[in-house]
C-alpha cells in the first residue's frame, strides 16, 4: 500500500514538473526576450514540437495514476459519489413492529441470563416498585437481539397492554441512527395517537421533550413491554423510555450503557459445550455421527458466537455428503481468504465467506444485490426489484437465504439482515461496478413508485388526482392492495424503507427520482404525518427541483410543503411557500397547479382571519378550476369560500357556495366532502335561526363520518347538534351531545375539539344557574384556545366568561373580558359574535343600574343583527332595548320592542326566552 502510494506522488511530482517545463517553452516560443539553454533552446525553436510533448506528457501522466488507482484491493472500490449524511437530508422513519418478532429456533440454552431476567421483572411486580430498564450488551453476532426477543415472549402474559418492537439503526451499515424524536413519532404512531396529535416544529428539542412527554402519559398506567434494538447511546433511548412504572424495557447495544436506573445483561458469547450443542441441533445429524473433537474446534474458529454457529451448522445440514472434517477444512481456507481482518471479525466473517460461497451463483447474486438496499426490511416484492427478477424468483431465493441463516425472518413475510451480514453484503456489493449500486436504487425506487401508485388509488379523494408513476414503471409487480386498509397498512410497513431510499437517492443525485417518490408519498403523509417529517421530505423535493431545474416539480413540492405548514399552524412559512409555489405556476403556465396554491393559500388566510384576501384567493381558483374543468377543485374552492362568507356574517352567500359544493361532492361520489359541507350548511342554518334544518344537517353529516369511521369529525358533528339542542331550550340533549363528543375527543387526543366542549358545558352550566362552575370551564377553554392559537375560540370563550362573571356580580372582570373578546371578533370580521357580546355587555350594564348605556350596547347589537340577518341576535337584542326601555320610559314604550322579540322568538323555537317575555308583559297589563 506505501510503495503504490508513494509511486502515485512520484509521478504526480515528476508529471508536475516537465509538464510545468514545457508549459514554459510554449509559453516563451516566440518570445525573443528570453532563451533556453542547451538543446532546450532547439525545442524552443521549433514551438509546435513543444504542444505535442506536452500533450503526450499530459496522457502519460493520467494513464499512470489511472493504473495505480485501479491497484486498490478487492472491496475497497468506492461508492458512487455521495453527500455526507449530515443530518440535514430528507427525513427518516424507525421501523416499530406493534408485536414481537418471530422467536429464533437458534436459541440456545441462556438460563442463567434469562432467570437473572425474569427474577428481576417478578419480584418488580410482587413488590409493586418501578420495573427498572434492563440493558443486554455485548459484541456483534452474539444474540442480544434473539435473547431479548425470546425473553420478551416468555415474559409477554405479564404485560398484557402490548409488545413493541423498536429497531434504533445504531449499528447498522449504511444508516444513520434513528433521531428520539423520529422514534418518539413512530412509536405514538403505533400507539394509536392521532397524527394531528403528535407534537411538531423547527425546534428539534423542543418537539422531542414534547412527544416524549405525551408517550409517557400515552402509557401511564399500562402494563406493557418495549424493545429498543441497537441503541446507539443513551442520549438516543432516554426520551423513548416511559414514565410509568410498570412498562418493561429491554435495550439491545454493542455500547454499554451506564445509567444508575438501569439492570445491565451482559451477553457472552456461547460456552463451548452450549455452542457445540446448539450446532448438532441445527445441523440436523445425529451428535453420535459427528466428531466431538472437530465440533469444538468449528465452533472455537466462529468465536463462540450463535450467529456464526447457526451459519455453520446450516451449511452441514445442506450438505449430507459432508463430514463436520470436510466443514472444517473449508472453514479453515475461508479463514486464510479473509486474513486481514482482524481477528474477532474473521472468525464470524469467515462463516460469512463459507456460507456464501456455498450459494449457487444466481443465489449469490441475489445476496450481493441486498447490500445495495437503502432500507430495514424488505417483502417479496422489494427483492424482485433488487434482484432485478420476479417476486416468485424472489420469494424463493428470499426463502433459501433464510434456509441458509443468511437472513432472518420478520412478521409478514418481511425478512431482515443482521448488521454484520448487511455489512458482509456490502462488503460484497461494492466489489462490482459502483454503477450496480445507482441501478439497485433506482430499480427499488421504480418500484416504490408503482406500489405507490396503487395505494394512492385508495388514499386520494374521489376525483382528486393522484401523482401519476413514471412510464417505466409498468413492468414493476406491485403488492395486491385491494381496499384502503391495506394500502395504509402496507405504507405503514414500507414508510421507514421509502424514506431511507429517498435519502439514499437524494446523495446519489438522482434528483428526478426523489422527486416523484416525495410527490407519490404526498398524500399518504397529509393524512398520516408526522409533519415535521412531510416538510423534511418536500423540503428535500424542493432542493432537488431547484437541482435540476423543474420548475413544475417545484411548485409541486412547494405547495405541498405549504398544506402542511398549515396543518402545523406555521402559517407565515405556509404563505411563504404557497406565494412562491403560485410564481412558479404562473411561470410554467400550469392554472391547475395555480389553482391548488391558491386554495391552499386561501384557507391560511382564512385562518389567520385575514378574509378579504382569502375571498380573493378562493375566487380567483374557482374560476381556474372552472377554466380547466376540474370539479373537485371547483367544489373545494366553493366550500373554502362559503366559510369565508359565513365568518364575515355573509349568510346567504355562504349558504348559496356550501350549497354548489355540496353538489357537485354528491355527483362525485366524495363522501368526505359532502359531510363536511352539511356540517358548515348546519352551522350556517344555526346561525339564520333555522334550527330543524340546521340539526337536520348534521345528523346528516354525522351518519356520513359514521360511514367513513371518522370519529373526529362525528364528534365535532355532536358538537353542533349541542348547539342548536341548547339554542333550542333542550339543555339535557345538549348535555348529552357534548358529553358524547367529549368522550371522542379525549380518546382521541383532539386538543381543539375538547376545547370546544368544555366552553359548551361552560355555557351550560351558566344557563343552568351554576356561574362558579361555568368560570371555571370557560377559565380552562380559553387557556386551551390561546395554547392552540385559535383566535376564534378564545374570543367565544371570551364573551361567555364575561356573562358567568356578570352573573357572580364580577363587574370588572366581566367587562375586561368583553373588552377583549370584542378585540378579537371584530379583528376575524365575525359580527354576530360581535353582536352577541354587545349584547352579553348590555345585559351587565342593565343589572348594574345603568340602563341608558345599556340601551346604547343593544341598539348596536340590533344594528349589526339586523345588517347580517341573525335573528337570534335581533331578539335577544330587541329584548335588551325593551327591558332598558321599561325601566327608563315605563312599559308602554318598552312594548313594542318586547312584542318584536317574542315573536322572533317563538318563530325560532325558542320558547324559554319567549315565555320569560309573556310573563313580563302580563305582569304590566295585571
Amino acid at each position: 500500500m506505501r510503495v503504490r502510494r508513494g509511486a502515485a506522488l512520484a509521478a504526480v511530482a515528476g508529471g508536475g514538473a516537465v509538464t510545468t517545463m514545457f508549459v514554459g517553452l510554449v509559453t516563451n516560443a516566440v518570445s525573443a526576450q528570453s532563451h533556453w539553454p542547451s538543446w532546450l533552446g532547439w525545442l524552443q525553436k521549433h514551438p509546435w514540437l513543444s504542444f505535442v510533448m506536452l500533450g503526450v506528457v499530459t496522457a502519460a501522466l493520467t494513464a499512470v495514476l489511472a493504473v495505480l488507482d485501479d491497484r486498490r484491493p478487492p472491496g475497497q472500490n468506492p461508492e458512487p459519489v455521495s453527500r455526507p449524511d449530515d443530518g440535514s437530508g430528507p427525513p427518516g422513519a424507525a421501523l416499530v413492529l406493534r408485536s414481537l418478532p418471530r422467536d429464533t429456533s437458534a436459541f440456545t440454552n441462556r438460563s442463567t441470563e434469562l432467570e437473572s431476567l425474569v427474577q428481576s421483572v417478578r419480584a418488580a411486580q410482587d413488590t409493586g416498585e418501578a420495573l427498572p430498564v434492563h440493558v443486554i450488551d455485548g459484541m456483534p453476532g452474539v444474540g442480544k437481539t434473539a435473547f431479548a426477543v425470546h425473553a420478551g415472549h416468555v415474559l409477554s402474559e405479564r404485560f398484557p397492554d402490548g409488545q413493541l418492537f423498536v429497531n434504533l439503526n445504531g449499528h447498522t451499515p449504511g444508516r444513520s441512527p434513528v433521531q428520539s424524536t423520529e422514534a418518539l413519532a413512530s412509536l405514538l404512531a403505533a400507539a394509536g395517537v392521532p397524527t394531528q396529535q403528535i407534537p411538531v416544529g423547527d425546534d428539534v428539542g423542543a418537539v422531542t421533550e414534547a412527544r416524549a412527554a405525551m408517550w409517557r402519559s400515552r402509557l401511564a398506567g399500562k402494563k406493557a413491554l418495549l424493545i429498543l434494538d441497537n441503541a446507539a447511546s443513551y442520549r438516543q433511548l432516554e426520551p423513548l423510555l416511559p414514565g410509568g412504572s410498570e412498562c418493561l424495557v429491554l435495550v439491545t447495544s454493542r455500547k454499554r450503557l451506564a445509567a444508575q436506573e438501569e439492570v445491565v445483561l451482559p451477553v457472552q458469547a456461547l460456552p463451548p459445550d452450549h455452542a457445540v450443542d446448539l450446532f448438532v441441533r441445527l445441523s440436523g445429524r445425529p451428535a453420535d455421527s459427528l466428531d466431538r473433537n472437530t465440533l469444538e474446534e468449528l465452533v472455537r474458529l466462529c468465536g463462540y458466537l450463535p450467529l456464526g454457529v447457526s451459519l455453520l451448522a446450516a451449511r452441514l445440514r445442506h450438505h449430507p455428503t459432508w463430514s463436520s472434517e470436510d466443514l472444517h477444512g473449508r472453514l479453515v481456507a475461508a479463514r486464510d481468504r479473509l486474513g486481514e481482518l482482524r481477528a474477532g471479525e474473521r472468525a464470524v466473517a469467515a462463516t460469512f465467506d463459507l456460507s456464501y460461497q456455498d450459494l449457487p451463483l444466481e443465489l449469490q447474486r441475489f445476496f450481493r444485490a441486498l447490500g445495495h438496499y437503502p432500507g430495514t426490511d424488505l417483502d417479496a416484492n422489494v427483492g424482485a426489484a433488487l434482484g432485478a427478477v420476479t417476486v416468485t424468483v424472489a420469494r424463493d431465493q428470499l426463502d433459501a437465504l433464510y434456509d441458509a441463516h443468511l437472513i432472518d425472518e420478520h412478521p409478514g413475510s418481511r425478512y431482515r439482515l443482521h448488521d454484520l451480514l448487511r455489512d458482509y453484503a456490502r462488503g460484497l456489493a461494492a466489489e462490482g461496478d459502483s454503477m450496480d449500486h445507482v441501478q439497485a436504487v433506482q430499480r427499488v425506487g421504480t418500484y416504490y413508485l408503482a406500489a405507490l401508485a396503487a395505494a394512492n388509488e385508495h388514499i386520494v379523494r374521489s376525483g382528486a388526482v393522484a401523482p401519476p408513476p413514471p412510464d417505466d414503471t409498468g413492468q414493476a409487480e406491485t403488492p395486491p392492495l385491494e381496499s384502503r386498509t391495506a394500502a395504509l397498512s402496507w405504507l405503514e410497513d414500507e414508510r421507514p424503507n421509502i424514506l431511507a431510499c429517498i435519502r439514499r437517492a437524494n446523495s446519489l443525485a438522482l434528483y428526478d427520482l426523489v422527486i416523484h417518490l416525495a410527490a407519490a408519498m404526498a398524500p399518504f403523509l397529509r393524512q398520516a404525518g408526522p409533519w415535521d417529517q412531510a416538510v423534511g421530505l418536500h423540503r428535500t423535493a424542493a432542493e432537488a427541483a431547484r437541482h435540476t431545474g423543474d420548475q413544475q416539480a417545484l411548485a409541486g413540492a412547494l405547495t405541498e410543503l405549504g398544506v402542511v405548514r398549515r396543518f402545523m399552524a406555521a402559517y407565515p412559512e405556509a404563505t411563504a411557500a404557497l406565494n412562491e409555489a403560485v410564481t412558479q405556476y404562473n411561470v410554467v403556465g400550469d392554472r391547475h397547479g395555480k389553482a391548488d396554491a391558491l386554495n391552499q393559500a386561501g384557507i391560511v388566510w382564512y385562518l389567520t382571519a385575514d378574509n378579504d384576501a382569502s375571498a380573493r384567493a378562493q375566487t380567483e381558483a374557482l374560476a381556474l378550476y372552472r377554466e380547466v374543468g376540474h370539479p373537485l377543485g371547483q367544489a373545494n374552492a366553493l366550500a373554502d369560500l362559503g366559510m369565508v362568507r359565513r365568518q364575515t356574517s355573509d349568510f346567504d352567500a355562504a349558504v348559496e357556495a356550501q350549497s354548489e359544493a355540496l353538489s357537485i361532492y354528491r355527483e362525485l361520489g366524495d363522501r368526505y366532502g359532502e359531510a363536511n359541507s352539511l356540517r358548515d350548511l348546519g352551522v350556517v342554518h344555526c346561525l339564520m335561526g333555522e334550527y330543524e334544518r340546521a340539526a337536520q344537517r348534521h345528523r346528516e353529516a354525522f351518519a356520513l363520518y359514521e360511514e367513513l369511521d371518522d370519529r373526529v369529525h362525528q364528534a365535532y358533528a355532536l358538537v353542533e347538534l349541542g348547539v342548536v339542542r341548547r339554542l333550542t331550550g333542550d339543555l339535557v340533549g345538549a348535555r348529552e351531545a357534548h358529553t358524547q363528543a367529549l368522550e371522542y375527543f379525549t380518546e382521541l387526543g383532539e386538543r381543539f375539539g375538547h376545547a370546544n366542549c368544555v366552553r359548551h358545558f361552560g355555557v351550560l352550566d351558566r344557563l343552568s344557574g351554576d356561574a362558579t362552575t361555568a368560570i371555571r370551564a370557560l377559565e380552562e377553554a380559553l387557556e386551551a384556545y390561546r395554547e392552540l392559537g385559535s383566535r376564534g375560540g378564545e374570543a367565544a370563550s371570551l364573551g361567555e366568561l364575561g356573562a358567568a362573571r356578570t352573573a357572580i356580580g364580577d363587574r370588572i372582570g366581566a367587562v375586561d373580558a368583553f373588552e377583549q373578546s370584542l378585540d378579537i371578533f371584530r379583528e376575524l370580521g365575525d359580527r354576530c359574535g360581535e353582536a352577541e357580546v354587545l349584547t352579553h355587555w348590555g345585559t351587565l350594564l342593565r343589572t348594574s343600574g345603568d340602563p341608558g348605556a345599556a340601551r346604547r350596547n343593544f341598539e348596536q347589537a340590533l344594528g349589526t343583527a339586523q345588517a347580517i340577518r341573525c335573528p337570534l341576535e335581533q331578539a335577544r337584542a330587541l329584548e335588551g332595548v325593551g327591558r332598558c326601555d321599561w325601566v327608563i320610559d315605563g312599559p308602554e314604550r318598552a312594548e313594542r320592542s318586547l312584542r318584536e322579540a317574542l315573536s322572533i322568538y317563538r318563530h325560532l323555537g325558542v320558547s324559554a326566552s319567549a315565555d320569560d317575555i309573556e310573563r313580563l308583559l302580563v305582569s304590566q297589563a295585571g
